[in-house]
């Protein structure tokens, strides 16, 4: 029989969906699993976006431009210029979903056996678009300790080689939900002038910050306009995961136009996806806002009741709808498949994402998981109770 690729085999697992198959068995057994490991709301999508794709008035679903339709492009920079970027549509490139965008970001601006920094933990998917790239993630490592706060200046520059070819940033981050602030983008701003290199800014959870605090975009820096790329998608800001809809933004006109041979040799992004996400961009006001109310009240709760149960420790995020949480286990990965495998309570469990695979460096995260607050507050109660009776009676519990 012939072999695979080494490629292949090297491609990591998500954390977030290789326990699917132990998730589906409970569920045939007539258990409730309550998804806390994958960042898809509950939250409805607007209602503009649902009537674009049902008054839909075409007789053939055709192939796109290759950067994406141009009046999705042009409603896009006025989107991104009411709040502050000013761009053109010329400056855009559309993806399938901010997967492609950051894969094809990658592929543009780094060489097989190149390195790209980034703060660990982090999208765990970078591990997979990296190694698809050829390419090599180098983390700087972020601790709960500090709820995740970006590591020393100095730690970073520890990092940069001649193989250095970028930093890549989530902001607000996932799986943490850490907001940067504007001082910690001005010093990575300094290194990336410094040392002239690529800044990929992944920014899908933009409109998801607390507490008042406020997203500064790294689309904004100075002196540094032909380095920044900017990642994003409508998946998140409008609960529209399905549609497969992201892009690349940046001014540097080289990076786009070599990204856009990568979109040629795929063709084109999704049409239909396309369409429903410029009629989302006239979703009101009011809406994020109440969507912003409804985490804001989901994560005080989650917050407050997991630092409740003995032995574990939640940050608070600021951004995004996900935390990184200390569990009294000796291995998550092994406490979520028991989970699944072998606990319920009230005919019911949980499943939550180890965040070892949010890592690069081996043996970190080991004793923590990644949860995402994407459901009601009564579900997240109940979930929250089954955590806490499941970890009362866990074999490899580390505290009693």
């Amino acid at each position: 029989m012939p072999s695979i690729s080494e490629k292949g085999r090297s491609m990591p697992p998500s954390p977030i969906r290789k326990l699917v198959h132990y998730a589906e068995e409970a569920k045939r057994k007539g258990i409730k699993v309550y998804h806390l490991n994958i960042g898809q709301p509950d939250i409805k999508t607007p209602e503009v976006a649902i009537e674009a794709l049902k008054n839909l008035n075409i007789n053939i679903l055709e192939y796109t431009h290759s950067a994406g339709n141009e009046s999705y492009r042009r409603k896009l920079s006025d989107y991104y210029r009411s709040i502050g970027i000013g761009i053109d549509y010329t400056n855009i490139l559309i993806t399938t979903g901010g997967s492609e965008a950051v894969l094809f970001a990658l592929m543009t601006c780094v060489n097989p056996g190149e390195e790209v920094i980034t703060p660990e933990p982090f999208y765990a998917n970078y591990n997979g678009f990296a190694t698809a790239a050829g390419i090599k993630i180098i983390p700087i490592t972020s601790s709960i300790k500090n709820d995740f706060a970006l590591p020393p200046i100095k730690e970073i520059e520890k990092k940069i080689t001649d193989k250095t070819k970028g930093i890549i940033i989530c902001n607000p981050n996932n799986p943490t939900g850490y907001l940067y602030s504007k001082e910690e983008l001005f010093i990575i701003r300094d290194i990336i002038k410094k040392h002239d290199i690529f800044l990929f800014s992944d920014e899908v959870y933009r409109e998801f910050c607390y507490d008042r605090a406020e997203h500064y975009s790294a689309m904004l820096l100075d002196g540094i306009e032909q380095n920044v790329i900017m990642l994003d998608s409508v998946s998140k800001r409008y609960s529209a995961c399905g549609i497969r809809i992201g892009a690349i933004v940046t001014r540097n006109y080289e990076v786009l136009g070599t990204a856009l041979k990568f979109a040629q040799a795929r063709l084109s992004p999704p049409g239909l996806g396309q369409i429903v996400a410029e009629a989302s961009l006239d979703t009101p006001a009011e809406y994020f806002r109440s969507v912003n109310r409804e985490y804001t009240m989901r994560r005080n709760f989650l917050v407050e009741a997991l630092n409740k149960i003995p032995g574990v420790y939640c940050p608070k995020p600021r951004g995004a709808f996900y935390t990184v949480v200390g569990l009294p286990v000796d291995d998550a990965d092994r406490f979520a498949q028991w989970l699944l495998e072998e606990f319920e309570y009230k005919k019911q469990t949980v499943m939550i994402a180890p965040a070892s695979g949010f890592y690069s460096t081996p043996g970190l995260g080991q004793n923590e998981a990644r949860i995402a607050y994407v459901l009601n507050i009564d579900d997240l109660k109940n979930a929250v109770e089954v955590l806490h009776e499941a970890l009362k009676v866990y074999p490899g519990r580390t505290m009693h």
